[in-house]
């Protein structure tokens, strides 16, 4: 009788276990849209300097803890790279927001070089976030590459509306980064890095040579560490929609160092002032140095250090076990 009762008991627990995932799975699912529903998409208007635009977003599923809101790289990529999110965050239940800065993807291009600007950038970041109705309840920023710098930028000026901070494959130093494309440029081949800086010296970098050089010398080594015929979908996606006035601007024509208008952008001794929950990613074979990185998380005064120990710039795709099982251990800690 007694493991008659026993029985009964067990199979209860195990129907309101099973009753409360169920609740908590469909709430994921559930939708705020009204009307026509239209995917999550939400395009929001942005005030600037040079008059209203409409920047494009996408919410995947819904947490009222966890909202992730997604920075970009290039300067000038699309959101698409990070397609691969939607492989581990829902199951995990993790809201996440698509989102394409003004000038790239399906966002407004204003065609105005102007526009291109840090300062500028961060205040469409919090306009962003408004719209969005997210708080310091709910709201992580993760940026990847320049996005990251976006998100240092932004946390330092905005960090009361924050959650927590992910700096995905960036360094706090632009002139530290530069240094270490002088490192990795060493490591190629003396004669095949003479014939880029050739063409480089001249500013012909419409050559097909340059690029087809840079992508089967350097590419393949330190953004993603694969054949470039064998790139993911979503990559290469992202890279056909570069905006190059975006890129050429902030970055500067060449990957091997950086010559725009980040070319002397350092918050490394701001750090320090970014309290919120912050999480470092960085990668073996990285375009930005991994023992910088390393000291970065150091800096944050609730920092911690995830490190992808056979990835390059692009880790989320080359060592992507390691990257999303340590950010989702982040999102839910």
């Amino acid at each position: 009788m007694k493991n008659l009762k026993y029985l009964f008991g067990l199979i209860t627990v195990l129907l309101l276990i099973s009753c409360k995932q169920e609740t908590s799975s469909n709430s994921y699912f559930n939708s705020d849209e009204n009307g026509i529903k239209i995917g999550g998409v939400k395009m929001i208007t942005i005030e600037t300097p040079k008059g209203k635009f409409n920047v494009w977003t996408k919410r995947i599923g819904n947490n009222p803890k966890i909202k992730l809101l997604l920075l970009n790289g290039g300067p000038g990529m699309s959101h698409e790279y990070f397609e691969c999110m939607e492989s581990f965050l829902p199951k995990e239940g993790i809201e996440f927001i698509y989102y394409d800065q003004l000038g790239t993807g399906f966002s407004e291009n204003p065609n105005d070089t102007t526009m291109w600007d840090l300062p500028r950038y961060v205040e469409e970041v919090e306009q962003v976030r408004v719209a969005l109705n997210l708080n310091k309840d709910n709201f992580y920023l993760l940026g990847h590459s320049w996005g990251g710098i976006l998100g240092m930028q932004y946390a330092l000026k905005y960090q009361d509306n924050l959650k927590g901070l992910i700096v995905s494959n960036m360094m706090a130093s632009c002139p530290k980064y530069g240094e270490y494309s002088k490192v990795l440029a060493k490591q190629m081949n003396p004669e095949i890095l003479k014939t880029i800086k050739d063409l480089e010296a001249i500013k012909d970098y419409n050559n097909p040579k340059y690029m087809e050089l840079l992508m089967t010398n350097f590419y393949n080594q330190h953004i993603l560490r694969k054949p470039v015929n064998e790139w993911p979908e979503p990559v290469n996606r992202a890279s056909s929609r570069l905006n190059q006035s975006l890129y050429i601007t902030m970055q500067g024509p060449s990957e091997l160092g950086i010559s725009g208008k980040l070319t002397n952008w350092d918050v490394s001794k701001e750090l320090k002032n970014i309290t919120v929950p912050t999480l470092v990613i960085g990668a073996k074979y990285d375009t930005m140095d991994p023992e910088y990185m390393k000291w970065m998380a150091t800096q944050f005064p609730k920092g911690t250090y995830l490190y992808c120990a056979n990835g390059s710039h692009m880790s989320l795709y080359d060592d992507q076990e390691t990257y999303m099982k340590g950010l989702i251990e982040f999102l839910k800690k």
